[in-house]
Formats: C-alpha cells, structure tokens, sequence
C-alpha cells in the first residue's frame, strides 16, 4: 500500500546552531519543504539581522542539492519594537513572532514578562503587517499546576487577545488539552490555528513514568491525561482546516536529557510523518492526513502550497536507537520502535 501525498511542511521546528545543527538538519530536509524555525538559541534571535544570518547558517548546513526553506521567527520580548516588526516584514526572511512566556521552556529566560502591558504597540503592529503570533501557551506561574497551566493560559491571556486585536493571526502551537481544542474551535477560521506534535497524539502522561522515569518523552508543555490526547486525535482527524503539523522536534545531546535536571524537548523529525500516518491510519481517515500535512499549514500563512510529492509506503521500518553526531548522541521518540509507515521522495 502506498499513498502519495503533497510534500509537508513542518510548522514548529527547533534546528538549534553549530553541531548539532549539522547533525540534524537533513532529517527536516529529507521530507519536508518547510519549515517554520523557531528563535530561541542562546543568545535568541531577536532582530531580523540575526534571523537574516541564522537562515544562512541553516543553508549551509543543508545537503547538496536541498530544496528545504527554513522559514525564520523572532522571539518577542518586553523590548521589542514596532520598528522591528516593519523590518521583519520587509524582510522576505522572517515569517512569524514567537511568544514565549518567560520561564515557560527550554531558553525562554528572555521571553515576555507582561504581553498586554509591554507588547501591545507591537501586537498591533503585528495585525496591521499580517504577521501571525505564534504563542507558547502556557503560564509560568508557580502557583498554577503544571498540568493546568495551558489552560490558565487560554483563560487569562490568549482569550483577551483574541478579544482585543480579532484581526491578530495567532497560532497555538504544540496544543496538549481538550481546553485548547475547543478554544481553537470556537475562534474565527483563519485568525487563529493550531500545530499538534506526534508526541501529543501519541502519548499520554503515563508515558512519563512507565518502566520507570523516561526523560525522552518529557517536553514541555508536558503530556497530559488520555482525556486530552483523544480530544486533540479527534480534532486533527476531523479534518478541520484548523490544525495542522507542527513536530516541535527538539533536539538534545542524551547526556543533557539523561541527568538530574534534563532539558523539555522530544526530538521525532526522522519519524514524524510515519507517526502522524499512524494516528490517520488507526482513527479511519487516511484520506485527511495530506491537508493537516501540506495544506492547512500553507494556507493559514498565505503561503503557496508545495508541488511536489513523496510517497508514504506502508513498509516496516527499525527507528534507530539513537544518530550520532560530533558531540555526543540525540535518542529520538519511539526509539528501536517497529512502525509501519516508511517516507520516501517522490516526484
């Protein structure tokens, strides 16, 4: 069985800088067209000078004869300016501004600390330029359980802008919860979106602990009751224009995953799309994987879709215990897992 599909983009990606940038870059290249990269390196790529060279450095690590666009972000903070917002727009570089909270995740230290009251000048801006926000959703309250904290987040920030700019496009990316479901829902079509990870489908916060602690499977915003990964199944296989892919595959060295602070982030580029045909397959709706892979997500944008195509094969396949590279090792979801879906290019 083979089913050919419109080549996907990948619209929430970490490609991090130097070794392991190289090391991982063509996993992306191999079977997506594009990618929206995300700003939050050290130090994070807040101007589009920086966006403007961070894109050349990806370029350069491609492989011979790639056609992958990454598609570049600035990380909003309490300082950033309007102005700012006209030169990324000018740009023809940068394609979207990433909200994180500061403290929510992994380098997010220099996020916004009070959206409406230090970011509203460029909100606005935003609007006017069509340059989509694109929020991680999570308060960084302690007080607040970090199961709950997407939903907070909705509650008291999210929902009021949406109110206050109707004409902000806001994705919400990497949704975990039957809250963000229904949030996303209930927004006007093309103003607000979202992107699901594998993970998020696939798991639920039991696969945090079973067999004993699994630092590979932990990613903020953290995985959540089976509750929740069906509501986001059932949104995605629904076939609503709403959702669409976004891998949030992030990279660590195994070292800084397997120690006694390890960092969020689950790395699936290699085996995303096979895990996304999985989810189609088992839910009956193989016929709506290639939008929520290469339509919904260019469409949002106002992008062109791609041309090209790849072929998903229903072929077994051994995902590798781990890719090594220069400084260390990167262990990918569903590691020495059999699945059942192989990607290859097509035309």
């Amino acid at each position: 069985m083979e089913l050919s599909i419109t080549r996907p983009d990948d619209w929430h990606l970490h490609l991090r800088d130097g070794d392991l940038l190289e090391a991982v870059v063509h996993h992306s290249a191999r079977n997506f067209g594009r990618a929206i990269v995300m700003p939050n390196l050290k130090p994070p790529i807040t101007t589009t000078a920086a966006a403007v060279a961070y894109q050349a450095s990806i370029l350069k690590a491609l492989p011979a004869n790639s056609y992958f666009t990454p598609l570049m972000t600035l990380y909003l903070t309490d300082n950033t300016s309007p102005e700012e917002i006209k030169l990324a727009g000018k740009s023809g570089v940068v394609f979207a501004i990433k909200l994180y909270p500061a403290g929510a995740t992994t380098n997010s230290q220099d996020g916004v600390t009070d959206i409406f009251g230090k970011c509203l000048p460029v909100l606005e801006q935003m609007a006017e330029q069509n340059m989509p926000l694109l929020v991680h959703g999570e308060v960084t309250d302690t007080t607040v359980d970090i199961f709950d904290r997407e939903k907070v987040f909705i509650d008291t920030i999210l929902r009021p802008l949406v109110q206050k700019l109707p004409q902000l496009k806001v994705v919400m990316e990497h949704i975990t919860t039957l809250d963000a479901v229904e949030f996303v829902q209930s927004c006007q079509e093309g103003f607000v979106a979202a992107t699901v990870t594998p993970q998020h489908l696939l798991l639920n916060r039991n696969s945090l602990f079973q067999g004993g602690l699994q630092p590979h499977n932990y990613c903020l915003p953290v995985l959540k009751r089976e509750i929740h990964r069906q509501a986001i199944v059932a949104a995605v296989t629904s076939g609503s224009k709403k959702f669409f892919l976004g891998t949030d595959s992030a990279p660590h060295e195994r070292r800084q995953k397997e120690c006694s602070c390890g960092c969020a982030g689950i790395y699936s580029s290699p085996v995303a799309l096979s895990l996304y045909a999985k989810i189609f397959e088992e839910a009956g709706t193989l016929d709506k994987l290639e939008a929520f892979t290469s339509f919904n997500g260019p469409d949002f944008y106002g992008l062109p879709r791609n041309t090209s195509k790849i072929i998903m094969k229903k072929s077994k396949w051994r995902v590798p215990d781990s890719y090594a590279f220069a400084s260390g090792e990167i262990i990918p979801i569903f590691a020495g897992q059999v699945l059942d879906w192989l990607p290859s290019n097509g035309d």
